[in-house]
């Protein structure tokens, strides 16, 4: 027998919950005293806060490039550099 999934529809956005999340995150870090808790709090704020970065980028048209969503985003970041001549030719000759 085939089991079924069970599926709802979300009511609020993905965007709506990842803030809603992050806001709860926040303000439950900013109460605590430093420490593990606290780090791994912040870190989840982070998480969810670089899934709404992403989730911002992947609806927008094609032609806008990431940057018009992530202004922190280095131009250069995740762009393979051009190798220079040394590695080239050591690559070249890995590859032989």
């Amino acid at each position: 027998m085939v089991k079924r999934r069970r599926r709802f529809k979300q009511s609020t956005t993905l965007a709506q919950r990842l803030t809603e999340e992050a806001g709860r995150l926040r303000e439950r870090a900013k109460s605590l005293s430093p420490g593990p808790e606290q780090a791994q709090l912040w870190r989840k704020v982070r998480q969810a806060e670089t899934a709404l970065r992403i989730d911002a980028w992947l609806t927008l048209p094609h032609d806008v490039p990431p940057g018009a969503v992530m202004p922190f985003m280095d131009e250069n970041r995740g762009r393979r550099r051009k190798p220079s001549p040394e590695t080239a030719h050591r690559d070249d000759a890995r590859s032989r």
